[in-house]
């Protein structure tokens, strides 16, 4: 019995660290569908607009997202926006893994900007 309860408590916690993981989101996958032409089924990558993510270095701080498309209230619907209308390829789920790492990608670059205008040791 006691054995079956370590076992049961290990599942628990494995899947808990899981979801964190994955609410997280992998910002290199992120970045490889960034530059993939074919990753949402469209026809070219977000580096083609964004070369190296230039113009999303702050897109982590915004509190509304302008696209050519119109305005958006959340990061993951300009991301949609882009997609659908730049791309011309289908729309992630909101609360998909992909739009994770999307999301994930596209903070990492006001990260590396931040590196960046840190004075040097």
């Amino acid at each position: 019995m006691k054995v079956l309860k370590v076992l049961m408590l290990s599942v628990l916690v494995a899947g808990l660290l899981s979801s964190f993981a994955f609410a997280a989101g992998n910002p290199e996958k992120g970045k490889a569908m960034f530059n993939d032409p074919k990753a949402f089924g469209g026809q070219k990558a977000c580096s083609s607009c964004h070369p190296d993510g230039r113009g999303l270095e702050k897109a982590a701080a915004e509190k509304e997202w302008t696209t050519p498309a119109g305005k958006t209230k959340t990061l993951e619907e300009a991301i949609n926006l882009c997609i659908v209308n730049a791309n011309k390829g289908k729309a992630l789920a909101v609360k998909s893994e992909q739009m994770a790492d999307m999301v994930a990608f596209i903070k990492s670059l006001g990260k590396k900007m931040e590196k960046r205008a840190a004075p040097g040791y």
